[in-house]
């Protein structure tokens, strides 16, 4: 069974199919990718599976569950989570905040516990940090967990992100162009990382992505949508060499 499973997914906007009977299979471990030319839908598509919007039909199954119309912080639970094309840190909090506004999902307590800091708080708040500072270390970040996340280099807080959406735990990433922004040298990093997340965390990444070197490096699979429906599916190499995606997504 497929770790997701999305079946004729669609929406419109003011008359306009902005995606169109969309449907997708991802296995679990995958390395997948989404592309298309600018205004295709690929967002509106991770927006429709994080519960952003409710589609207008269709079905979304995560891990055998149908999460199809759930709130966006219900999805979350369930098991998806995601980056996004223009950084959403909370620029004003550190680095180790940052991650452990992630956690929050897996640790709780009451909010008189938080008013009157009862022992339940601290006891929380330490295993937050600690597993917090797990995250850091992996991404290279813990030497920089007291700085504030705007303080970043670009690069890292790219990474400061997807630490903060894996401390979630999260069965599928999704990773909404990790490129934008990029030089060469950061691009070539983020690939490694990308591996390192898959294979690290067993995870399962759906990735939108225009920077062609990076998606025929890592994706094993894609799609593409052209004008909200699927122009194009299967092997990376096989769907890069055919003519109308050619045409439609490299404009030759």
């Amino acid at each position: 069974m497929a770790l997701l499973e999305v079946k004729n997914l669609s929406i419109s906007f003011g008359g306009l199919k902005a995606v169109d009977d969309f449907s997708v299979s991802i296995e679990k471990g995958q390395l997948y990718g989404l592309i298309g030319p600018n205004g295709a839908g690929k967002t509106t598509v991770f927006n429709l599976l994080t519960g952003v919007y409710k589609p207008d039909k269709g079905s979304i199954v995560l891990d055998g569950k149908n999460i199809t119309g759930r709130k966006t912080t219900e999805i979350n639970q369930d098991g998806i989570a995601r980056t996004f094309q223009n950084i959403r840190l909370f620029k004003e909090l550190s680095v180790l905040d940052n991650v452990k506004a992630g956690l929050h999902n897996h640790y709780k307590y009451s909010t008189i516990t938080g008013i009157f800091r009862l022992p339940r708080y601290y006891q929380v708040e330490k295993q937050m940090d600690e597993e917090a500072m797990k995250l850091l270390h992996v991404f290279d970040l813990d030497g920089e967990c007291d700085f504030k996340a705007s303080n970043l280099p670009y690069g890292k807080q790219r990474k400061l992100e997807i630490a903060r959406a894996l401390a979630t735990k999260p069965k599928l990433l999704l990773l909404d162009e990790p490129a934008a922004g990029m030089n060469p040298n950061e691009t070539a990093e983020l690939m490694e990382t990308i591996w390192f997340v898959r294979d690290t965390f067993d995870m399962t990444i759906l990735l939108i992505e225009h920077d062609m070197k990076l998606v025929s490096g890592i994706c094993e699979q894609l799609t593409v949508l052209n004008f909200g429906q699927v122009l194009c599916q299967g092997p990376t190499s096989q769907v890069l060499s055919n003519p109308e995606v050619i045409k439609a997504y490299l404009g030759e």
